[in-house]
């Protein structure tokens, strides 16, 4: 199966864009049931939407300060990486429920979940492979001491200096806002829904 692997890195952003295009087409043509029918729900789910998003936003910034630069050089071992492998996925991933709750239904965010679960570990095990040809006997030692996804808060190591590459910090401030900004185009294609100008070909709970 390892042979297989690097192909699904490879393969990792037409699947993404794939889903994504499936994730517009449904949030452009649908509206929520909740809109109607138990508006109290409706609210619940945008606050927690707001609330993920944040996290994961503020998530994704940590995750780049330590990795600004460092990505495949240097083994990143401390701040958000001491508590787990792979932080800035454990972020992507409160980030893409948020969006998908900020649709106001529970199905968006249940089809989210449902990829990252069956997609995104293979993704994680093909990295791995790639990282042990470069770090080894390192890579396996911190394989062995640090969670893999969910992060452990008492084995957050951080350092009293860290030294950052600032041109690509900058470019990785931009990406961890895009959860942001979805939500506000999210915003965007409700207030169009409710003012006729777009059509509404089924309802999603």
């Amino acid at each position: 199966m390892n042979k297989y692997q690097p192909k699904i890195l490879k393969a990792r952003l037409p699947v993404s864009i794939g889903f994504t295009a499936l994730l517009v087409f449904m949030v452009l043509f649908s509206t929520s049931i909740w809109e109607t029918t138990h508006p109290v729900v409706e609210i619940s789910l945008f606050v927690s939407a707001c609330f993920l998003v944040g996290i994961a936003s503020l998530g994704r910034l940590w995750c780049s300060l330590y990795i600004a630069g460092y990505k495949l050089d240097t083994l990143v071992i401390h701040g958000p990486y001491s508590m787990c492998r792979n932080p800035l996925y454990f972020f992507s991933f409160l980030g893409g429920i948020g969006c998908g709750l900020a649709t106001e239904t529970l199905f968006i965010p249940l089809i989210i979940i449902s990829f990252f679960t069956l997609y995104y570990p293979l993704v994680i095990k093909s990295e791995e492979i790639e990282l042990r040809k470069i770090h080894k006997q390192a890579l396996d030692d911190y394989l062995n001491k640090t969670p893999a996804f969910f992060p452990k808060i008492s084995l957050l190591l951080e350092p009293s200096q860290y030294l950052v590459n600032p041109k690509v910090f900058r470019k990785h401030i931009f990406d961890a806002l895009w959860f942001i900004w979805l939500v506000g185009i999210l915003e965007v294609i409700e207030g169009i829904h409710e003012l006729h100008f777009m059509p509404i070909f089924f309802k999603l709970f």
